[in-house]
């Protein structure tokens, strides 16, 4: 499964008030591994920016004046993200952004929902976590995702970060407690505990086996449905099940 996570930077909040992107950046991620492989784009938007925006990402009018305008950048942007699942942290934003510039060059044909389908962390988040502050720094903060050198909003850098957490809110047990030591397990913080580990006695140099609870077994259920939920049918533990029961 490919999945592009990708953030953008803009001149506002509003594109009906003819603000503008003037960032890309899009991590690949394939089969849950980021390859490395990246898009990352600053962009002329042909207007002045917000005071407010630049106090947020730190990018001036100056900055921009001799970067390819979107018109310029479109098809190798439209192509990085063709066919794959956009991982967006507060979708309906970006998306809109993305569409907006799409219509100003008579290409809505190409819309984000006609070329790829959209994963939005926010609403995840928002089902794992109600109640909660849900924007990405409290994200990582909650996950353990180091952010420290985001002082300020980047496309390339929010996508980097968002792809970690990402991937640590929904793949399970991410570090694991191995000779005594402690880990974390950052995929079990919505709702599920961590239980410390039970003795074990061994009589007579046989090792006892001890099953799991029926509480256990329900919790490892539901936390396998969930993966198979938000991954569209792709848990790997569920697969082939069937055929073992």
């Amino acid at each position: 499964m490919r999945q592009i996570v990708l953030d953008t930077e803009t001149t506002g909040l509003e594109p009906r008030l003819g603000h503008r992107i003037i960032e890309i950046g899009c991590v690949e991620v394939i089969d849950r591994k980021v390859t490395g492989n990246r898009y990352h784009q600053y962009i002329n938007p042909e207007r002045e920016i917000d005071e407010g925006a630049v106090e947020v990402h730190g990018i001036t009018t100056s900055f921009l004046a001799d970067k390819p305008h979107f018109s310029d950048v479109i098809d190798d942007f439209l192509s990085f993200i063709r066919g794959a699942e956009l991982v967006i942290h507060n979708a309906p934003f970006d998306v809109g952004f993305i569409n907006n510039e799409l219509t100003l060059l008579n290409q809505p044909q190409h819309h984000v929902e006609n070329i790829c389908t959209v994963m939005d962390t926010l609403v995840l988040a928002r089902k794992m976590h109600p109640g909660q502050k849900n924007n990405l720094d409290a994200l990582c903060k909650r996950y353990d995702i180091d952010n420290s050198q985001r002082d300020l909003h980047g496309a390339l850098l929010d996508a980097e970060i968002l792809a970690e957490t990402y991937l640590a809110m929904t793949g399970g047990q991410t570090v694991l407690s191995l000779g005594g030591q402690s880990g974390q397990d950052d995929g079990m913080t919505s709702g599920f505990t961590v239980h410390e580990p039970r003795t074990v006695k061994v009589d007579s140099g046989q090792l006892k086996v001890i099953r799991a609870s029926n509480e256990e077994l329900a919790l490892h259920n539901a936390r396998l449905t969930f993966i198979n939920d938000i991954s569209g049918g792709h848990c790997v533990w569920l697969q082939g099940k069937e055929n073992i029961e």
